[in-house]
């Protein structure tokens, strides 16, 4: 049978995950957006308030954005260190 090989199930597999993982990038980005303009609001309203506005501001950007840098490195490590097609070729 001229099916697909398992190495080439697997690399195509490899690459859709890490396309998937780069879609995670996503939520952040909207969310990132979303507090940016909440902050800009709440400054424009309490502009005493500016200073706690921003540090809040930017500790739940960083907080965020941990969950995007996991998903780029894991895609980064599927597609070029290919980490299950070398464990199917050592079995």
């Amino acid at each position: 049978m001229d099916g697909i090989s398992n190495e080439a199930f697997v690399l195509g597999m490899e690459v859709l995950g890490a396309g998937i993982a780069l879609l995670a990038g996503m939520g952040p980005g909207i969310g990132e957006g979303y507090i940016g303009g909440k902050a800009v609001e709440a400054i424009a309203r309490q502009p005493e308030a500016s200073g706690a506005i921003t540090r809040t501001m930017i500790i739940g950007d960083a907080i965020s954005e941990t969950g995007t840098v996991y998903a780029f490195v894991f895609a980064m490590l599927c597609m070029f260190l290919h980490p299950f097609a070398n464990a199917l070729e050592t079995r």
